[in-house]
């Protein structure tokens, strides 16, 4: 490739908002070759194949920019200068705002000179105004001669772990917050459900708020497919604005007797009762018996409810508006076009032209031969949503200071739901992903869709609001998986490979301050999951806002062995009281080994057995290294004096204790004791490893072979009583042991 062709290219890049050069895993640096350039910026939709082209390309998005003559949305912070991007050369223009609280402040902005803006992306027209300081935050309207656009004014930082405790004046905040993450589906009730559902979510946050715990943090229930029960990740959903109705207890609204009549009628007591049984779910036996009974119900509503339920049902109807009858009409879209079209007509892509399109005609047309099939699927997300809602309240009145911490994923089926009624905010024709880093050489494509950075502004981040508030709506916090995709995400253009994938800048600035607004007006705290490869001026960025990063037991080590230890070989674990103070402390995560699980290495055996080791690693290998590292935090816990000679032999009890001197059984009271002399403003505890459980969740890079998403746990206690069992018990006590 010639260097004339190459700058245009490198120019085209820049507009479009990918990042040509970034720092690897191993922190050297990376460039993307031309031909990667090229493969990314084609599946834009921007012709690049040579100099005439991606001029042309680049005055079209030149072109796009121009036509708004104000942006739809513009970011600010509350106390400092408001800054509009403006083309127009005259010095001085009067503005007028109407704050969210009725108030007018009328003044007069100045323009400045320059070429950026600290509220989004370069000016094009080379110019900004600069409006007075605002002192409320909130959504505000600003009128400048015959223009308007909204100023969305955020708080210094989100709402905290300490905002929540001062909130509750009189529940328990004599100790260092702590809370315990579950995965709702593997919880048990003694009900023949199969899966835990949320009638479980609220027993287990009443039954750990008498622990003394604060929250409860949740896997995502992202809507999935209720006609496609084979796609049952929690982290490839339809839609992130609604619910997975599969989690809902009918017998919450219609009755216990009612909810056995079902059953009998359908005969599927048995189907309940085997999968009750099981210890991993089976989701496509089990998707269509739950969904079955709650049809069951639904076409005897109008009898089985009282007044006041089904009003209540309506009222939730109303206030979803169009969103949600879009979502209602997809549900029942999709199931039509599976039993026409096979498999292919899961994706709305793939569906006829005026079926494309969630305003058309036809669609409408749908709905109203379809209506009571769209009704149905409203109703269901009223019941999802209000069992939820319920979760949260029984939390709060059990005494939790912050209740169920939800989960956002990263991204949604690009054939989903939210796909198909955003189009205009998400990507299409890409896939987020990672690129090749220490665990994964190929690097990762996800297989989900994202938004497009340029969409959410050329429509004033309406997407990314209305999801928010979605996933806030019933929760007093929120994690954010992937947060690094505020910043800047890794696209995989479908039908290439992960290495093919190119960085693409988002508008990180305008992005938290958004989080940071919707945290207060919600009172929820927001936790960025920040692990893997993220630019230390990221994790800045997220503290400097208030969202708490997450730090992992196995990933807090000191940068190199000190010269005396005895295990050259590993890192040392770096001491509690030195943990970072801007993020939550966590033994684990879902896509990590539990405590028992990393001490007898069983997350190696199952790389070993699905071939998941690097080329020159072999399992002998890997576990030498988890022996080191065993040792290691073994020597951690002696050295913190959380395990003594009174619990173990002195050798066993000695910093300098081979590997094979460490016990057997691993010390999870010991580690959770260790883990509680943390500084940071709140604890998890996986519920795995307050059960003393093996095995993990999920396995990373793996779609069989391993069960994701199916464990139940595997204990003779439903989620009521799981802090009464003693082994449970003695962890917690563990973990507050240095409680102050």
């Amino acid at each position: 490739m010639t260097t004339s062709n190459t700058d245009p290219l490198l120019a085209l890049a820049a507009q479009a908002g990918l990042q040509t050069q970034w720092d690897d895993a191993w922190g050297n640096p990376q460039a993307l070759s031309p031909e990667a350039i090229r493969t990314v910026l084609t599946a834009m939709g921007l012709p690049c194949d040579n100099d005439s082209q991606c001029e042309a390309s680049r005055a079209r998005l030149a072109a796009e920019d121009a036509a708004q003559a104000l942006p739809p949305l513009i970011t600010a912070d509350v106390d400092r200068p408001v800054h509009v991007p403006w083309r127009d050369e005259i010095a001085q223009r009067p503005y007028r705002l109407e704050l969210e609280d009725g108030t007018v402040v009328e003044g007069v902005a100045n323009r400045l000179a320059g070429t950026s803006t600290p509220n989004g992306p370069a000016d094009t027209g080379g110019g900004r105004l600069a409006l007075a300081p605002i002192a409320t935050p909130g959504y505000h309207r600003l009128l400048i001669g015959d223009l308007r656009t909204t100023v969305a004014v955020a708080p210094p930082r989100c709402y905290g772990v300490a905002d929540a405790l001062a909130d509750r004046k009189g529940v328990h905040t004599d100790t260092k917050p702590w809370g315990v993450s579950v995965q709702l589906y593997s919880l048990r009730r003694g009900a023949q459900t199969g899966l835990g559902d949320l009638t479980a979510l609220a027993e287990i946050c009443e039954a750990a708020a008498g622990a003394q715990a604060h929250a409860v943090a949740i896997n995502p229930l992202h809507a999935g497919f209720a006609a496609l029960p084979a796609r049952y990740s929690p982290y490839s959903p339809s839609s992130r604005l609604f619910l997975n109705p599969l989690y809902v207890d009918p017998a919450a609204v219609f009755g216990a007797e009612a909810t056995a009549d079902a059953i009998a009628a359908l005969s599927l007591a048995d189907t309940f009762a085997t999968a009750e049984a099981r210890s991993e779910i089976d989701w496509p036996a089990l998707s269509p018996a739950r969904y079955a009974v709650l049809r069951w119900l639904w076409e005897r509503h109008a009898d089985l409810l009282p007044a006041d339920v089904l009003q209540r049902f309506s009222a939730y109807r109303a206030r979803g508006g169009s969103a949600l009858h879009a979502h209602a009409c997809f549900e029942a879209m999709q199931q039509h076009r599976l039993r026409s079209d096979g498999e292919e007509g899961a994706d709305w892509r793939n569906w006829p032209d005026a079926w494309r399109d969630p305003q058309s005609d036809a669609v409408a047309a749908f709905a109203r031969d379809h209506a009571d099939d769209v009704a149905f699927h409203t109703f269901l997300q009223w019941m999802a949503a209000d069992g939820l809602a319920a979760a949260q309240q029984r939390a709060r009145d059990a005494g939790m200071a912050i209740g169920v911490i939800a989960d956002l994923a990263v991204g949604t089926d690009p054939g989903g739901s939210h796909a198909w009624t955003r189009q205009a905010e998400v990507l299409n024709g890409f896939h987020a992903g990672a690129p090749p880093d220490v665990y994964n050489p190929l690097g990762q494509d996800w297989g989900v869709a994202v938004f497009s950075p340029r969409g959410l502004r050329q429509h004033g981040y309406a997407a990314f609001i209305e999801m928010l508030r979605a996933n806030l709506a019933h929760a007093g916090g929120l994690r954010i998986d992937h947060v690094l995709g505020l910043a800047r995400m890794w696209l995989v253009p479908e039908g290439a490979s992960a290495r093919e994938g190119a960085y693409l800048t988002y508008p990180l600035e305008d992005m938290l301050r958004l989080v940071a607004l919707e945290s207060w007006r919600h009172r929820a705290i927001v936790i960025g999951e920040n692990l893997g490869t993220v630019p230390d001026s990221l994790n800045d960025a997220l503290a400097s806002r208030g969202l708490l990063g997450i730090d992992v037991l196995w990933f807090e080590r000191e940068a190199d062995p000190p010269a005396e230890t005895t295990t050259p070989a590993t890192a040392r674990f770096t001491p509690p009281a030195e943990w970072p103070r801007n993020a939550v402390a966590t033994t684990t995560t879902h896509d990590l080994p539990t405590i028992a699980g990393w001490w007898t290495g069983r997350d190696i055996a199952w790389r070993a057995k699905l071939g998941q080791l690097g080329p020159d690693e072999t399992e002998a290998d890997a576990m030498a290294g988890r022996a080191a590292d065993r040792a290691a935090l073994w020597h951690a816990l002696v050295e913190g004096g959380v395990v003594g000679g009174d619990r173990d032999a002195p050798a066993q009890a000695s910093p300098e204790a081979s590997p094979e001197a460490v016990p057997e059984a691993a010390p999870i009271e010991a580690i959770l004791a260790w883990l509680g002399r943390t500084k940071t403003p709140l604890r998890l505890v996986p519920i795995e490893d307050l059960t003393g459980a093996v095995e993990q969740p999920n396995l990373p890079g793996t779609t069989s072979g391993h069960p994701n998403w199916q464990r139940r746990l595997d204990i003779d206690a439903g989620a009521g009583e799981l802090f009464a069992r003693g082994d449970v018990a003695a962890r917690v006590r563990a973990l507050r042991s240095t409680d102050a």
